[in-house]
């Protein structure tokens, strides 16, 4: 059977009024890629933060490899070996790295705290390989590279701790349509040839047809949908996703229909789901 790498079970986190996150499990297997889907405010994003521990669930549990995530650890070397099971990849690489700091040094400066004794020239190389960046690359500063390189970059310090799980929180978002192909591209190979796992946090359906295997969608915090990408997609069984699925423009599209079946299911209150419970993911 395939290893779960992260298994995440009955989940909650309130804001004041707002429940952001309600009752949310699934489960990833090692090679595994889940999609998270739904509109601002459905609770995505909250979870992926969660998985990654910038965030604390009110209740619940999240292990990885089977060790529980959601209790404070003590000590530096507890808190390191926890940041390397789960790395996250945010939308803007620019935000994330430090302008002052070249490709090279910033996977240095990764792999001299994580893993003080390997030959970092050698791992650097590497990983630059892996993602694809060439020699010129690797002295640029951040400004210096184009959105997609600075990506690259994003996902290659990711890669050098070596995690289980990979977040990717709307990854390619603000890349260039020939671009997110290039970076999905890559993310497969990579998924390939390492094993890791992936937990793609996105709106964007045309990527999650293209790089997952299995999908939740998310609504008002719950899970309303989960299955098989191309299930979902192809058969979407609750009024949410198939909203979701009609408001992607194509011929023929009608905005004000649309408009009118939003309004109508906003005050629809979202009902208990069979799918709400556990979804595991596998190779």
């Amino acid at each position: 059977m395939a290893e779960t790498v992260l298994h995440v079970s009955g989940v909650h986190r309130r804001y004041g009024s707002v429940q952001a996150v309600d009752d949310v499990s699934f489960s990833l297997d090692r090679g595994g890629s889940l999609g998270i889907v739904g509109e601002s405010g459905s609770g995505k994003t909250t979870t992926a933060r969660i998985v990654v521990g910038l965030e604390c669930a009110d209740a619940g549990h999240v292990r990885v490899r089977g060790t529980e995530r959601t209790g404070r650890v003590r000590g530096r070397g507890a808190r390191l070996a926890r940041a390397r099971e789960v790395q996250m990849v945010f939308q803007d690489p620019f935000l994330s790295l430090d302008p002052r700091v070249s490709a090279e040094a910033a996977l240095r400066e990764t792999l001299r705290l994580h893993f003080p004794g390997t030959d970092h020239a050698r791992c650097i190389a590497e990983l630059l390989d892996q993602v694809g960046l060439g020699a010129r690359s690797r002295d640029a500063l951040p400004r210096q590279l184009s959105g997609g390189q600075r990506q690259r970059v994003a996902i290659a310090r990711a890669l050098a701790v070596e995690p289980a799980v990979l977040v990717l929180d709307e990854a390619v978002a603000a890349l260039d349509v020939s671009v997110q192909a290039q970076i999905l591209n890559l993310l497969a190979d990579i998924r390939a040839e390492t094993g890791v796992g992936y937990l793609f946090i996105t709106h964007d359906l045309g990527v999650v047809r293209c790089v997952t295997d299995d999908v939740l969608v998310m609504r008002q915090g719950r899970i309303v949908e989960a299955g098989s990408t191309e299930q979902v997609l192809s058969a979407p069984q609750h009024p949410y996703t198939r909203l979701l699925m009609e408001s992607v423009p194509r011929p023929g599209w009608d905005p004000h229909a649309i408009a009118a079946a939003r309004r109508a299911l906003h005050h629809t209150p979202s009902p208990p789901d069979s799918t709400h419970g556990q979804r595991t993911v596998h190779n």
